[in-house]
């Protein structure tokens, strides 16, 4: 007969392990595991009561944005919607069982954001101009910015000559030296030298072809000759009129703010107000971003929620002017609906741009939640804001932009309930010793979120900018009061007065608190070491510092201590860069070769801006016009020769005459042409493999060579006595026997985008 008695608990595995082991220390092991999984399991519930579980989806989400664009050609939709599907499903039907059901919720959170990313892609596809091209071209003008220059147009395009329709790029950007001739709304025609969105200078740099394509721009380049206005042979779109509506609005403003305040001080005060920071001369930004206060001329997050702070404020105090109407109606909520208002009309007239649309989402979730009778600040809000901006536009994942003010956002969430938890109460201080105390302690929240967020958006700058600012905790500590205080008020009143024409003196007042701030930012920005040039960081260092602040902010248990583990391993890699040894041009119009001396020589003729780019990488402080750079380099009309580190030489070769000597002493021949089959270089990187790459790095080992490209990624080859290795391409269809210096291609510098933080 069975015997019905019930068993024994079952005992884990690790402790019954634990408790073979001799006394004492099969007690104290067994004691610590099971006083570890208690403490484990209480984290883990008090991350469950808290709800800090779903901020984890917006993580999840996003992992899955950042394998699609690891992808290789075009993803298919069905395969993540179906995996969505069925996740969601069995997460549904398993939700009893906590586990499985968070597991499933992550899984199906990554294939949305894949589903996500191959939607995105879809609905923008549009042709890219495949060549350098001189053409005809008629269109539509979209948007026009104001520079010092000249101007620069988006031209939606309605007719280009020479250029099947299938391959004809929806959207231009040219720019034209000369000013204030053309406006939004405009049909233009003329002749334009077009070429494609210029890729990354070296893999891993900046990608303004991504980002033309997201945008819809299919070429960039300048218009030539004479430009001639049009009547409209065909009407345009309603969503053309209003975008070239609100252009030529935020264009009168703009050119009203800065002849009113006049100076360096009216571009800026002007981009404060309408984005438009065309007018802002390139050495006044250099000011901005030496003091580490650059993010002010950006209509991003400080900006939404000083004007909608300011309509808020305003009405709610209006409204309690009258005792009975603060008795009676929700003044709060009337006043939060009215800065909802003011803040979407603000982002549509400052150009919804992707910064201002994730700020305008993180500024109407919170006056939601007070709408709601919820916490405004919460970092489930925020979480709620990333995947309302990451579905929208996936591809915003990958900047500057979204990294930081979301990264800051979250590190200064984490300080709420400690900078709460200091509060004093009033007691019987005195009026004067109570103003005293709240200044103190505005001014320690301001240097505290200041450290906090510098702190928590480093790695992104170091990984995109290659440069700190270790001032600018100084800087904004002393420009941000002004901006607050007086310059953003100013710039809403002055809004509000400006359909009447009584806006002048406001902008002059707002003028006197901009040049404040320059000159504050000058003092700053003259301090020795004001801006450092670090070698940029690489993804893996980048990916571990991310992880580490994910999960120094989302937990609220000790589980926080756990970012000490990846955050540590991320400055550890940081403070290691494996720099790359060469760098070459896309076009192979130039390289930049470590000398024997270990800093970069310069051969050829690259662009100013690829020649910046490579620096920044190496984290090479010296500037582009700088002597010493092509002081390593032996040249001849035919090529140039660097003597490279462990005794190899690097050769860039400009004429065929040059192959002979070359591919005997070279061990690696960077040219444009096309090498003699019996060149026997250990490495050859021509103009084919270039075309078929784009621009390309080499990092040289003991015994290999890694070759790294933008379009051919990374591999590594075998670097031995006698190995050749050929890195081919599409094959060359003429073999010149000499490639003069090139002309510096790509760009003029005022079509470049840098990729600043919005």
């Amino acid at each position: 007969m069975e015997d019905n008695q019930a068993k024994p608990p079952r005992i884990p595995r690790s402790v019954a392990q634990a408790a073979a082991l001799p006394r004492p220390w099969g007690l104290s092991l067994e004691l610590g595991l099971l006083d570890g999984r208690r403490r484990l399991s209480k984290a883990i519930a008090s991350e469950i009561e808290q709800r800090r579980l779903f901020p984890w989806i917006a993580v999840f989400f996003g992992i899955g944005i950042l394998l699609f664009f690891q992808a290789e050609g075009q993803p298919a939709l069905w395969a993540p919607l179906g995996a969505f599907g069925i996740c969601s499903v069995l997460a549904f039907v398993l939700r009893r069982t906590m586990p499985v059901f968070t597991v499933l919720v992550a899984l199906a959170a990554i294939f949305a954001g894949f589903s996500a990313g191959v939607i995105r892609s879809r609905s923008v596809a549009a042709p890219v101009l495949g060549r350098v091209t001189i053409t005809p071209i008629a269109g539509h003008i979209a948007a026009v910015e104001d520079r010092e220059e000249g101007q620069r147009l988006l031209v939606r395009i309605v007719e280009m000559k020479g250029v099947a329709e299938a391959e004809r790029p929806h959207f231009v950007r040219v720019s034209l030296r000369r000013d204030g001739e053309f406006s939004a709304g405009q049909f233009i025609e003329g002749t334009a030298r077009l070429l494609p969105p210029p890729e990354p200078a070296w893999p891993g740099g900046y990608d303004f072809a991504c980002d033309a394509y997201y945008k819809g721009i299919g070429a960039v380049g300048s218009m030539v000759g004479t430009v001639r206005r049009l009547a409209h042979p065909v009407p345009p779109g309603w969503r053309l009129k209003l975008a070239a509506f609100v252009d030529e609005a935020r264009n009168a403003l703009t050119q009203r703010i800065a002849s009113s305040i006049g100076g360096a001080a009216g571009g800026v005060g002007a981009a404060l107000v309408t984005g438009k920071r065309g007018l802002i001369a390139e050495p006044t930004n250099d000011i901005l971003r030496g003091a580490g206060i650059y993010h002010i001329v950006s209509i991003s997050g400080l900006h939404m929620v000083l004007a909608a702070g300011t309509f808020f404020w305003l009405v709610r105090a209006l409204l309690t002017l009258a005792p009975w109407l603060a008795l009676l109606w929700p003044v709060k909520k009337i006043a939060a609906v009215f800065a909802m208002i003011g803040a979407a009309a603000y982002c549509v007239f400052s150009g919804s741009d992707v910064a201002t649309e994730r700020s305008l989402i993180m500024t109407l979730v919170m006056f939601g939640a007070v709408l709601a009778d919820r916490p405004a600040l919460s970092m489930r809000n925020l979480s709620i804001a990333a995947l309302i901006v990451l579905a929208c536009e996936p591809e915003a994942l990958l900047g500057p932009s979204f990294q930081m003010s979301f990264g800051a956002v979250a590190a200064m969430m984490g300080l709420v309930p400690l900078m709460q938890g200091t509060r004093e109460g009033k007691g019987s201080a005195s009026m004067i010793e109570q103003g005293l105390r709240w200044g103190g302690r505005a001014m320690l929240a301001l240097l505290t979120t200041t450290l906090v967020a510098s702190i928590a958006t480093a790695p992104f700058a170091a990984y995109h900018f290659q440069s700190l600012n270790p001032y600018g905790l100084v800087g904004n500590a002393l420009a941000l009061p002004l901006v607050s205080l007086v310059v953003m008020p100013s710039a809403v009143l002055g809004v509000l007065a400006y359909p009447f024409g009584l806006d002048r003196p406001v902008w002059q007042l707002m003028g006197a608190a901009v040049s404040q701030v320059l000159e504050i930012s000058g003092w700053v920005g003259g301090f020795s070491g004001s801006t450092l040039v670090v070698p940029a960081l690489g993804v893996g260092a980048l990916a571990l510092l991310s992880l580490g602040l994910l999960l120094l902010t989302i937990p609220v248990s000790v589980l926080r201590w756990a970012a000490l583990l990846p955050a540590g391993a991320g400055l550890a890699l940081a403070a290691t860069p494996h720099r790359y040894d060469v760098f070459v041009d896309r076009d192979g119009a130039g390289a930049a070769i470590r000398a024997a001396d270990g800093r970069l020589a310069l051969v050829g003729r690259p662009s100013a801006f690829v020649i910046e780019q490579w620096l920044r990488a190496d984290g090479d402080g010296r500037q582009v016009d700088d002597a010493g750079l092509r002081q390593s380099a032996r040249c001849d009309s035919a090529g140039c020769v660097v003597a490279a580190e462990n005794g190899r030489h690097v050769a860039f070769v400009q004429d065929f005459a040059a192959f002979e000597e070359d591919c005997r002493r070279a061990s690696v021949i960077v040219t444009r042409l096309e090498p003699p089959a019996t060149c026997q270089a250990r490495l050859i990187l021509d103009g084919a493999a270039l075309r078929e790459r784009g621009a390309t790095a080499l990092r040289f080992e003991a015994d290999r060579v890694e070759v790294a490209s933008v379009r051919k990624g990374r591999e590594t080859l075998p670097w031995s006595t006698g190995q050749n290795a050929r890195l081919q391409g599409t094959p060359a269809r003429e073999r010149p026997q000499t490639v003069r210096p090139v002309p510096e291609q790509d760009l003029p510098e005022d079509e470049i985008s840098t990729g600043e933080p919005d």
